[in-house]
């Protein structure tokens, strides 16, 4: 009988949500367990076991100097890393730290801030490990999460379309916000993989599955400011939500300065 591969299920600064993507995979995931071994998941089982694992799912930011030598580890007993969701893969939401200065949050939320140790930065984890693969989305989807997971473990890469959001709205026959009705929407810059779900419901996309391939930020909210669709204070909140640190956002609306009140 060949020997079931060793999976590890990491958390860094996140919400655990994209942990509990994993485990609402229900059916699918009894069927991926004959195939692996869960050594390490702290959000399902108490039970763990050291590595070498085989795969290693990563979910969260960098964000304390505690996770820097974490995931230093986390990759030296990997033989593949992934990072699952838009905080491990950009910086998550928390990474609006990185356009102000840290020390002013702590002292307003904290009563006692000596005890507080973080870095001035909620980055990716690529930022400091080589990463295998990335899977965005806040959180990641279900689908393509099983994908990542049985390609992986079979020795293929995974299949994860890199079209946009417009693409699923598309094959929901759901008519373009922006041009019938005004609304902004990151869609067109966003990658794919929610099937439109916001937009189903007459809401621009927020972009929670981050900037596609090759995408113009910069030419899509030029598009939208000139058309009145958005103001400029309300554009930089747009991009800083869910993939507030990802690099195309984050060029996009650090261009337009700093958000004010």
């Amino acid at each position: 009988m060949a020997k079931r591969k060793r999976l590890a299920v990491w958390k860094l600064t996140s919400c655990d949500g994209c942990q509990l993507s994993l485990l609402d995979c229900e059916d699918e995931l009894l069927m991926v367990a004959q195939e692996i071994e869960i050594a390490y998941f702290m959000e399902a089982t108490s039970h763990v076991q050291p590595g070498p694992y085989d795969l290693s799912l990563v979910e969260g930011s960098i964000s304390t100097p505690e996770q820097l030598e974490q995931i230093k580890k986390i990759r030296a007993e990997s033989k593949l890393l992934v990072t699952i969701g838009a905080c491990a893969t950009s910086g998550g939401i928390q990474a609006l730290r990185n356009f102000a200065k840290v020390e002013e949050f702590i002292k307003t939320v904290y009563t006692h801030s000596q005890y507080i140790e973080t870095l001035a930065t909620s980055t990716a984890v690529s930022e400091h490990v080589f990463v295998d693969f990335e899977l965005q989305g806040c959180p990641i989807s279900k689908k393509q999460l099983i994908e990542v997971l049985s390609s992986f473990l079979n020795g293929k890469k995974p299949f994860i379309p890199d079209y946009s959001v417009c693409v699923e709205c598309k094959m929901a026959e759901v008519a373009c916000l922006s041009v019938t009705q005004g609304i902004a929407c990151l869609g067109p810059i966003t990658h794919g993989g929610c099937e439109a779900l916001c937009p189903r419901y007459e809401r621009g996309c927020f972009g929670c599955f981050g900037p596609k391939e090759l995408s113009q930020p910069q030419a899509w909210g030029d598009y939208l400011l000139k058309k009145g669709c958005v103001k400029t204070f309300e554009w930089i909140r747009l991009l800083r939500t869910f993939q507030t640190g990802a690099s195309g956002f984050a060029k996009e609306s650090e261009r337009h300065g700093k958000e004010k009140n």
